[in-house]
């Protein structure tokens, strides 16, 4: 794969984030008044924009319902949920084998940048990535595509020297949405069939595997 900088998901690619999302999104629907599924049961809320999650969760469309579900995630995301998180093995390893080799890296997240920046300060990944993006708290660019074309706009990337890393389909579709490269790793919260029926180019099992389908020898 030939390219010059690589986008990285967060969520279910670069730490696993499952306590502290379902946890508040268990808190959320609490305060609701709703009875909250078992975290096993909300996997599949982790990547996706919160809005889209929530208007699923409650089963509406009702914009200022999901909003207050939103308030509610963040009440104890910012303080609680945001540490309730951890780096998947060797991504340490993997950033700096990537960035030794001479490639530039960031972080495309769909969640807010301020707790994005928040989260990679606090497992020392700042010195690897040479930016970090991410949604604003309005939800302005909190789909993956409006996410990757901003990055390639503000940092002046040729599509065609472009690869995304992630771990669901969205990060996929945001990627052919842009014209450029994705790689879908399977270590995380999707699977490898929902990657591929949405065409990521390669396929990565464990985060060691990214270095190999990336550096060109």
């Amino acid at each position: 794969m030939l390219c010059d900088a690589v986008l990285f998901d967060l969520d279910g690619t670069l730490t696993d984030p499952k306590p502290g999302i379902t946890g508040c999104i268990q808190y959320a629907l609490s305060e609701l008044g709703y009875k909250p599924p078992d975290a096993d049961e909300l996997h599949w809320c982790i990547g996706p924009p919160l809005k889209d999650s929530f208007s699923q969760l409650l089963n509406t469309l009702d914009s200022k319902v999901i909003e207050q579900a939103i308030l509610l995630y963040r009440r104890r995301f910012a303080t609680i949920g945001l540490f309730e998180n951890s780096l998947y093995p060797q991504i340490s390893e993997v950033l700096k084998a990537i960035r030794f080799a001479g490639y530039k890296t960031f972080v495309a997240t769909s969640k807010p940048y301020i707790y994005a920046t928040q989260i990679i300060e606090h497992f020392g990944l700042t010195l690897l990535f040479d930016g970090v993006y991410g949604s604003e708290l309005d939800g302005t660019r909190s789909i993956k595509g409006d996410l990757i074309h901003h990055i390639l706009l503000t940092e002046k990337l040729l599509p065609s020297s472009v690869v995304m890393v992630g771990d669901r389909s969205h990060d996929i579709i945001g990627a052919k949405h842009n014209q450029i490269a994705s790689i879908g790793v399977t270590y995380g919260y999707g699977t490898e069939e929902e990657l591929k029926a949405h065409g990521a180019d390669l396929i990565a099992h464990s985060p060691s595997d990214i270095p190999k389908l990336i550096i060109c020898k």
